[in-house]
């Protein structure tokens, strides 16, 4: 990603360090004249206050609220440098990484992922924390 003056964001998996096990990146640097965003957790909750039962609809839903919430700062996914997953139940990591691919594509931001026994509200099976710099 790019400003007026060079690059916001940079990411890189070292050489000395193992391969992502995952779709991320081990180091997320950020430009030292960058606005940095911090967004309050994302749930699969849709327009009209609906959270689905169901994890991948939840993951689904999640996932276009981030692209919304960036949108709504005139950011993009590229802008991302930190998402941290909460979770309360295992992840279908296919349908995860499908999304997340077609989110963040070849160059995704740095990832933490935790599982946890509860979120905010108990129907909640996933949120994630985002970081971004613009």
């Amino acid at each position: 990603m790019q400003n007026n003056r060079q690059t916001v964001i940079q990411r890189s998996n070292p050489d000395p360090i193992a391969k992502p096990v995952g779709s991320y990146s081990h180091v997320t640097k950020m430009n030292r004249d960058a606005d940095i965003y911090v967004f309050s957790g994302q749930i699969g909750i849709d327009q009209e206050g609906q959270i689905p039962s169901e994890m991948n609809q939840q993951v689904t839903l999640t996932m276009k609220n981030i692209v919304d919430i960036l949108a709504s700062q005139q950011l993009t996914p590229d802008h991302v440098a930190k998402v941290n997953i909460w979770a309360t139940e295992p992840i279908d990591w296919d349908h995860f990484d499908d999304i997340w691919n077609r989110v963040f594509g070849e160059t995704p931001p740095s990832m933490t992922i935790a599982y946890v026994q509860g979120l905010g509200l108990p129907e909640l099976k996933i949120e994630l924390d985002v970081w971004a710099a613009g």
